[in-house]
This record gives structure tokens, C-alpha cells and sequence, in this order.
């Protein structure tokens, strides 16, 4: 294909072929959309408007193996060598010319993999060759949503920097970039949050965790700064994430019209889809070291990336709907919307009933989720025997009188009107809720059962007149240790590890909430939504339908969580 050089290209003289011979006998395990865009590549070969090149690669791979050291345990700085995988990207990425004008054919390229396989590290690696073997005066981008995400790959960069050059001879960092003293290249930051990120003269980008912007403001304005450039380079890291419709979602759907050759524009024509990618959800839960399967999504796997973690963290995510979503997302790259209900019906559907009057002279714990003026509020506590790993859960729901005639939710499954004649719902009169009747209800146990709440947790929200009325009773709130009524935040940082816990015990049966027909409609209702940290909330599904019961449980698992040493010591007594 080379007309130039008469180069016959094959995979002892190319990485690229190599990788997608080696794949081809299954000594590498890929998927079917890195599989088309290998084999788009190889026909590429023969077409006259590209000539192959790998000087410019080579280059780069030998700096990058013969001067870089890597920064992190347990390689700190050991020298790096590139895998397979990493040199057929990035000769792909640098070789291909174009005829005509003899500059890079590709501009813009999508890495797509899993965590913990390198990404950050390799791509800083290539950006430290393309500071010190690159054009002279260009100038190199760190980016991200923010700061701290920046400066994963700048930091990465600067101590690669530092381990080969220690004293500062040819290279240093200041306060806002990182210069080569002889040819006046420049690394520095740039993030989503960055003022005055227009007018900038880009040569080479990396924008990390793209999966998290829900707006393409720094790719565009990168790529309006290379526009002077002839080989600019901008380089699109990330996992797969829960943004829908974001930017990483427009540039996924780019990158697969040009992997199944649907789209032969300009753009299309100077853009590399690398995409290690499952080809089913169903390979996760079948996959294992025998028939590597999870290689697919993770090329560094058992090289860098270990088997017994993903081991773990697959058999974690068969049993928690949270670790579910996070790790299909993360570790295998299989699109999570973030959202889905949280509980099977299955999970909170089985037998099980109770009479309050067996604990009678009890201590509990309760919670309450005090809703907005017309909206459901929840009060719950919780009991247990001495010896039985089963959380006893009482509850109660109240509702203004003027949401009994709601069609919103009478569609969505409310009966407000049976559920009160049942006795599980106080409707109070007008618009909105007398909180105070909610604390009433709590004094109620106590007078009728005997049962004494020892600490209550609530939201601050809408809380103020329940406050005064609990405070009437003797429950205080004094904000310490102390304090029979604790303020509990509803954010994932929170409730994720009460909610997690909820779910186990659900799954285990460990929860007898007397088969409440309010509670099953809050959890029917209840959805799960995981942040890219894995930690998760408890939201609508869908809008009419309301979650309070789900919610309040959640929060009475967290003071159960946060009281339980102390509390079990009460039940023994």
C-alpha cells in the first residue's frame, strides 16, 4: 500500500496487523466492534488516498519504553512496556498518511475501556513523547470535567516527567504548565470549569472521563483551537458511564457509524473508534479465566488488571442491584442509564407477619420521610429479638385530605381511600399535612404499646413542626452524640451503604414489614440510581409514583446501621 516507500505490509513489520492476526487465531480475545474496526483497517491498506507510515509511531512507542517509568504500585518506576494492544493503537492512530497532503489521516480518537486497564497511564505516557519528540512550541492539554479529574493525567504526566528527568535539566513544572525548555512546549490543565477556554493554539489533547459531560463544551473547544494545525491529535479516554444522551453518547454513536461503515464523511474519515466492548450482557455472568471472555472490555487482564478482582466484583454485582449497574458499566462497558428499579418483586414478596403486641415494652428505632405539602409522608421503626437477625418494621402514612382524589396517582396505584379505611393512612384536613400528627403517632406507641422510640432519624427538610411536637414529648434533638433525633441526609454519600444493606436483607428475607400494601407500593415504585463513584439513591421510576415508604426504610436502615452495636446491646438486656 506504501506507493512511497514499496512497503509490504504485514504482521511482522506492523503491530497493527500483528494485533489483528493474533486476534484472528483467538490468542487475543476482542470484541466484534473492535473486530470490524481492525478489519476496517486492514482494508484501508489498499486504498489509494492513504500511504502507511510508522516512523512517527515508532518514535514515539521507543521513548515511551526506553525513557518512561510508570507511577503507580506495584510498577512504580519499573519501565514501560507496551503491550500489544497499546502499540496497534497507537501506530493506527499515527501511521496512517494521507496521499495528497501527506499529514495524518487520523485527527481524533475514542478509547474505550474498561477501568483499571491502563488508560490514564498509557495516554500520559504518549503525551510526554509528544512533548519531548513532538513539534516544536506546541502546546499539550490536560482535560476534564474539573480540576481533580484533570490532574489524574497531568499528575501522571509531571511525575513520568520527574523519573526522567530529576533535575529539572530540560524540563520543569511551574504554577500553571509544564515546559520544555528547549523547544518551548507546553503541558497544562484545562476543565470543563476553565474561564477564557476559547483562543487557545491545541496541538495534542487528552480528555479524560468524558462519560461524565452532558455537553460537548471542552471537545468543541479544543477542536476549534486545532484548526491552524496540520497532525493535530485529540484523544477521548473513558469508561462507559450514566449520562444519557451526554457528550460521550453522541461521540459513541459517531464512532459506530463509522465502525460499521455507515458514515464516509470528512469528520468520519479522520476519526479512530478503539472500543473494547462486550459483545452481550449475558458474556459477563458466563465469562471466566477459561474461555476469557471479560478480555474483551479489559485487554490488560490478568497482565495488569487482575482475574480475583474482577472475579470479586462480578460475583459482588449478582447479588446487589448497585454493584450490578456500576460494575456493567465500568468494568465490562455495557451502557447503564444509572436508573432501574431497585428491588425485584420477588425480593420484598414473601410471607411473613407479626402482632405489635409481641413487643410489647420494646425499644425501637424509628424514621420519618416528611414530604412537601401535598405530597405522602412516611414514619417507620424498627424492632428486633434478642437472638433474631430479623428487622421488625412498623410503619405508618399520612396524607392531606386533598390528595384523596388525585387521578395522578390513583393511576399509579394510590388507594388512599381503602388504605385509610384499613387504618394504615391518616388523611388530615386541607392542603397539607400537619407534621405534629406524625410525632403524635410516635407518642402513640408508647402509650398504647408501651414501645419507646430511643433515637429517631430524619431529613431536615420540611421537619421544623415535627421538631417542636417530638420536643413536647421529650424527644430532643441536640445535635451530639446524645441526641435522640439525628439528622440524616438524603444523598447517595449517605444512604448508599443503608440502601445496599436494605437490599441484602430483603434478598435474605431478614425484613418482616408485615406485608404492608402501602410499603409494596413504594417499593414496587422505588428505583436505583449509581453515580460514577458506585454509590446509589433511591429515586422515582417514573414521576407520579411515589417511593416514601422505600425512602424512609432507607433511612431507618441507616440509624440501624449507625446504632446497631448500642441497640442490639438494648434488645440483650
Amino acid at each position: 500500500m506504501d506507493v512511497r516507500n514499496k512497503t509490504i505490509w504485514t504482521p511482522d513489520n506492523s503491530y497493527l496487523l500483528e494485533y489483528r492476526a493474533k486476534a484472528e487465531i483467538g490468542e487475543i480475545v476482542i470484541g466484534q466492534e473492535l473486530w470490524q474496526e481492525l478489519d476496517n483497517l486492514a482494508e484501508d491498506f489498499h486504498n489509494d488516498r492513504y500511504f502507511y507510515d510508522t516512523d512517527a509511531a515508532c518514535l514515539r512507542m521507543d521513548f515511551m519504553e526506553n525513557c518512561i517509568r510508570l507511577t503507580k504500585s506495584p510498577f512504580y518506576n519499573k519501565p514501560m512496556i507496551l503491550m500489544l494492544w497499546q502499540k496497534a493503537w497507537i501506530e493506527a492512530f499515527y501511521s496512517f498518511k494521507m496521499s495528497e497532503t501527506g499529514f495524518d489521516r487520523f485527527k481524533k480518537t475514542i478509547l474505550l475501556i474498561a477501568r483499571k486497564n491502563t488508560k490514564s497511564e498509557t495516554s500520559s505516557a504518549l503525551a510526554n513523547a509528544e512533548f519531548i519528540t513532538g513539534n516544536e512550541g506546541a502546546d499539550i492539554c490536560c482535560s476534564s470535567n474539573d480540576e481533580a479529574q484533570c490532574g489524574i493525567v497531568y499528575d501522571a504526566i509531571d511525575l513520568m516527567r520527574q523519573l526522567y528527568d530529576p533535575k529539572d535539566f530540560d524540563t520543569k513544572r511551574n504554577q500553571r504548565f509544564i515546559l520544555n525548555k528547549a523547544t518551548n512546549t507546553k503541558i497544562f490543565k484545562m476543565s470543563d470549569r476553565t474561564k477564557n477556554k476559547e483562543g487557545r493554539n491545541i496541538d495534542f489533547a487528552i480528555v479524560d472521563e468524558t462519560h461524565e459531560m452532558k455537553e460537548n463544551i471542552i471537545g468543541k473547544s479544543i477542536e476549534q483551537s486545532q484548526s491552524l494545525k496540520d497532525n493535530p491529535k485529540f484523544i477521548n479516554i473513558t469508561t462507559e458511564g450514566f449520562i444519557v444522551d451526554g457528550y460521550l453518547d453522541d461521540e459513541l454513536k459517531k464512532a459506530r457509524r463509522v465502525i460499521a461503515k455507515e458514515d464516509d464523511g470528512v469528520a468520519a474519515e479522520r476519526l479512530l473508534p478503539w472500543l473494547y466492548t462486550q459483545d452481550s450482557e449475558q458474556e459477563v455472568w458466563d465469562g471466566n479465566r477459561k474461555n476469557r471472555l471479560w478480555e474483551k472490555s479489559n485487554p490488560t487482564l490478568g497482565i495488569v488488571k487482575k482475574w480475583e478482582y474482577l472475579e470479586e466484583q462480578v460475583d459482588t454485582a449478582k447479588s446487589s442491584k448497585a454493584d450490578r449497574i456500576f460494575v456493567l458499566s465500568k468494568d465490562f462497558n455495557i451502557k447503564q442509564n444509572g436508573t432501574e428499579a431497585w428491588l425485584n418483586l420477588e425480593d420484598y414478596s414473601y410471607e411473613a407477619a407479626y402482632n405489635l403486641e409481641e413487643f410489647e415494652g420494646a425499644k425501637c428505632l424509628g424514621a420519618v420521610d416528611l414530604s412537601e405539602t401535598t405530597d405522602l409522608s412516611a414514619a417507620k421503626i424498627l424492632l428486633m429479638r434478642s437472638g433474631d437477625p430479623v428487622k421488625y418494621i412498623y410503619q405508618h402514612y399520612f396524607i392531606p385530605e386533598s390528595k384523596l382524589e388525585d387521578s395522578d396517582d390513583w393511576n399509579a396505584g394510590a388507594r388512599y381511600k381503602e388504605w385509610a379505611k384499613d387504618g394504615l393512612l391518616t388523611v388530615t384536613e386541607g392542603n397539607d399535612i400537619d407534621l405534629a400528627v406524625v410525632a403524635d403517632w410516635f407518642y402513640s406507641l408508647y402509650t398504647n404499646y408501651n414501645i419507646r422510640l430511643w433515637k429517631c432519624g430524619y431529613d431536615q427538610r420540611f421537619a421544623k413542626d415535627w421538631l417542636t411536637r417530638m420536643d413536647f414529648y421529650g424527644w430532643q434533638r441536640t445535635g451530639g452524640d446524645d441526641s435522640d433525633l439525628v439528622m440524616i441526609l438524603q444523598n447517595a454519600q449517605t444512604l448508599s451503604n443503608a440502601m445496599k444493606l436494605c437490599e441484602a436483607d430483603f434478598k435474605h428475607q431478614l425484613i418482616n414489614y408485615n406485608n404492608n400494601i402501602v410499603d409494596k407500593w413504594c417499593l414496587g415504585n422505588a428505583g436505583i440510581k449509581v453515580d460514577d463513584h458506585g454509590q446509589c439513591l433511591c429515586i422515582k421510576q417514573e414521576t407520579p409514583k411515589r417511593i416514601d415508604g422505600a425512602v424512609c426504610l432507607i433511612i431507618l436502615y441507616e440509624m440501624y446501621r449507625r446504632y446497631r452495636t448500642e441497640f442490639k446491646a438494648m434488645i440483650e438486656r
